[in-house]
């Protein structure tokens, strides 16, 4: 019997080469080993979103066909929307009570994100919602409901999964086994930087090449991709190490690497021809998933059945899920 791992992501916008080097790639790798639950988490995307509901919806089928471009199988993996499992919202319910205000506030995660809605709204926190601060929650929920023995996770993930681990124990705790508790699966990739050098790549910095962007897009991104700073003169030594060109330069085009690394320390590349380079490599490694994308932005119908069919297959496990849940809760009345 395959382990059940479960991952997904909130529908907020494209993908771009973080969410590929991060996640995706990988999520490719293992899809063989595991029986995969993707979840596209737009309750979770209306935590901060709920405002903008559009942009939800739409981005649900947009990232549903960025993961198929990138080779995510729909034969292998379940594909499913948050919002059509009412299950999880149920579940979440039953885990609210077992967890306080202030343990959700001390999240390292929701810490970090409060303080930066703090900084952008300037309202001493006053814009957090109940729905935002208990996102971690729902969180636990979406691993549970579907059993989930393994999640894939960056570092930066590690509180929110602990945090379900928590919950978890707490619930067969007073409820008796009858939750898994979940083990993380660490992403073997570090946070992929941005264009500007930021150690995040988002939309919200602008500073993110999407996989959906054409090549006119590439060349005026890579064009403006910040380089060491000390390297004033085309034939100037310069340091890799400071320059976001060879930093993408190593993601897409390793086989020529050392040869970049040399002739730039010693002077004899210059930043224009090293970002054409860059340029036409990383078309070269977009142009299959474009490809993809196209296929799929031309058979709308063929998402549509992908996400009915993975969506129909994860209602089946949390239904049998919530059976367990309601028996040992004792509210699995016969009425």
């Amino acid at each position: 019997m395959k382990k059940t791992i479960l991952t997904g992501l909130r529908p907020t916008g494209n993908l771009h080469l973080g969410h590929y080097f991060g996640a995706g790639k990988t999520w490719r790798e293992i899809q063989d080993e595991y029986d995969f639950f993707l979840e596209i988490a737009d309750v979770q995307a209306l935590t901060d979103n709920f405002n903008n509901p559009d942009k939800v919806h739409e981005n649900v089928f947009e990232i549903t066909k960025d993961l198929l471009s990138i080779g995510i199988d729909p034969e292998k993996v379940h594909f499913f929307i948050q919002s059509k499992i009412p299950e999880i919202a149920e579940l979440t319910v039953f885990y609210s009570n077992l967890v306080t205000v202030s343990r959700l506030q001390r999240n390292p995660t929701v810490k970090t994100e409060i303080a930066q809605k703090k900084e952008l709204f300037g309202n001493n926190g006053e814009s957090i919602t109940y729905g935002f601060l208990g996102y971690p929650v729902s969180q636990a929920a979406d691993i549970t409901c579907f059993e989930g023995e393994c999640v894939p996770v960056g570092e930066d993930q590690l509180p929110l999964l602990e945090q379900c681990r928590e919950i978890v124990r707490k619930f067969n705790s007073i409820y008796g086994e009858t939750l898994i508790e979940p083990q993380q699966v660490l992403s073997k990739t570090p946070r992929i930087k941005g264009l500007d050098g930021n150690e995040k790549m988002g939309k919200s910095l602008g500073n993110a090449i999407y996989l959906v962007d054409d090549e006119e897009t590439i060349k005026r991104k890579i064009m403006n991709a910040v380089t060491d700073p000390n390297k004033i003169k085309k034939d100037d030594p310069a340091d890799p190490s400071k320059c976001m060109v060879y930093y993408y330069h190593n993601l897409v085009n390793q086989e020529n690497l050392d040869n970049i690394c040399s002739e730039c320390k010693q002077g004899l590349r210059g930043c224009v021809d090293c970002k054409k380079e860059l340029i036409a490599s990383m078309n070269q490694f977009l142009e299959p998933i474009r490809e993809k994308r196209k296929y799929y932005d031309e058979h709308p119908e063929e998402v549509n059945q992908i996400l009915h069919k993975g969506t129909s297959e994860a209602k089946e496990k949390a239904e049998e899920t919530m059976k367990k849940v309601r028996k040992a809760m004792k509210i699995d009345y016969e009425l």
